[in-house]
């Protein structure tokens, strides 16, 4: 009975109801969208971070020659993959890369960049995440070519003294696939010491992550450096569940003391920023860092942090608005209905009734407001997700990790949103339904005639 008068009430509310439901609508799909916008950057910062830097759990470390001097590498690979595979359950894969940080050189220019030694046959994750890149997103001058076109292969790292770039650090270099580059670094020892690669594939870029990443196959980054075969700069874990990061890490941290390792305390940077703290240590030989994927990119952390709080500044403005304007919508509605609601007390309504009709009309019309704009938001950043709308500025390209428009639904979030509006709405009409079922019927006729 309450949801048919709710109802009908709000059908004689008419262009009052209408606006206000519009209102509903409007704001909850675009906080929808904010939140898929959030979540399609989180997303993103995920994929890169695991794809490019890191695995779920990292278990890497430093080497010291001398105590002045710290080197990221791990040496006996193969004792420490066992030792993780040993204590850790539900992992999904494991892999190991090198590290480095060099001098890229081409006949037009030079870069600092990170290499990443891999073998391209076990990076799976890799190979399912990266794309080759258009040529119109690296090669200034298209004469005779088609700029829509992609060339090279990830594959082509399976061949020695070969390397993989990303579309801003070709286009820095001007090179494109097939061309040649002198990569120049510092070995452990420190020397000095070249390696001429070729270019077997530019990829799209991967957001902030990709701008400096370079990969090359395992067998050079070992000859550039002058590294034996079991060493390596981390080992990378892929779990079944990424929550469980932070607990498996606990774990191994266990297992590698157990196993006689020397691991460092837990230091939540990523590798490259421990060097000046492991430099100013008084130690040598090696000792292990177990980080999670978290850690090593925490530097970027900010990003998501501040789309955050833009979202709950937006939200709770969004959310006053909407308690005004139910508020004021049914103090409207009261001094309308004045007739009404004296008939209704006179008759014997009580006051639990008639404040539970006033509610219930407030919470109708916030389901179905907010109901509309949460399924129209929800579609809309769905739409915009598969256009893939491409991302034309490098600025903002970094900020959401991305080179094109990734937003992602999360379809417990918009039920959420749904249910918390819809409350906000019934909790704003607690006062005017409560004035409404104050008002004796002598003085709702009075105030009538």
């Amino acid at each position: 009975m309450f949801a048919l008068i709710a109802w009908r009430n709000l059908r004689q509310g008419g262009r009052r109801t209408a606006l206000l439901g519009v209102a509903l609508a409007a704001v909850t799909g675009l906080l929808v969208l904010l939140m898929s916008l959030s979540d399609g950057v989180n997303d993103s910062m995920i994929r890169g971070a695991t794809s490019l830097a890191a695995g779920h759990v990292n278990v890497a470390g430093f080497y010291k020659a001398t105590p002045d001097e710290g080197f990221p590498m791990i040496t006996e690979t193969g004792e420490v993959k066992a030792v993780a595979r040993e204590a850790v359950d539900g992992l999904a894969t494991v892999i190991d890369r090198h590290r480095g940080w060099s001098r890229v050189v081409s006949d037009a220019s030079s870069i600092w960049a990170a290499l990443y030694g891999v073998e391209i046959a076990q990076e799976v994750r890799l190979r399912e995440t990266l794309r080759p890149a258009k040529l119109a997103s690296y090669v200034e001058d298209l004469d005779g070519l088609d700029g829509e076109a992609r060339e090279g292969d990830i594959d082509g790292l399976a061949e020695p003294d070969t390397a993989m770039l990303f579309a801003t650090q070709a286009k820095r270099l001007g090179v494109r696939v097939g061309d040649a580059l002198t990569i120049r670094t510092e070995t452990l020892r420190g020397q000095s010491n070249t390696v001429d690669v070729r270019v077997v594939a530019v990829m799209d870029d991967l957001g902030l992550m990709s701008n400096w990443s370079i990969f090359l196959p395992k067998r050079t980054i070992l000859d550039l450096y002058g590294l034996d075969d079991d060493t390596t700069g981390a080992v990378m874990l892929y779990l079944d569940d990424i929550d469980r990061a932070p607990q498996v890490m606990e774990a191994l941290r266990a297992a590698y003391a157990e196993a006689g390792f020397d691991v460092m305390e837990h230091d939540p940077r990523p590798f490259f920023a421990k060097f000046q703290t492991v430099s100013g240590q008084d130690w040598t030989g090696q000792k292990i860092d177990i980080t999670t994927w978290t850690d090593e990119v925490s530097f970027l952390v900010w990003v998501i942090a501040a789309i955050d709080s833009v979202s709950a500044l937006l939200i709770t403005i969004l959310t006053i608005i909407i308690a005004v304007g139910i508020m004021n919508a049914l103090w409207i509605a009261v001094r309308e209905r004045t007739t009404e609601i004296g008939t209704l007390r006179a008759i014997g309504m009580s006051r639990r009734r008639v404040l539970a009709m006033f509610l219930t009309e407030a919470l109708m019309l916030g389901l179905f407001g907010t109901l509309v704009g949460a399924v129209g938001g929800a579609l809309l950043a769905a739409g915009l997700d598969a256009l893939s709308i491409p991302i034309p500025s490098q600025a903002v390209q970094a900020i959401l990790m991305n080179d094109r428009l990734h937003l992602v639904v999360e379809p417990t979030e918009v039920v959420g949103v749904v249910v918390g509006f819809t409350i906000i709405c019934g909790l704003s009409a607690i006062w005017p339904a409560a004035r409404a079922a104050r008002m004796p019927p002598i003085t709702a006729i009075h105030i009538t005639e």
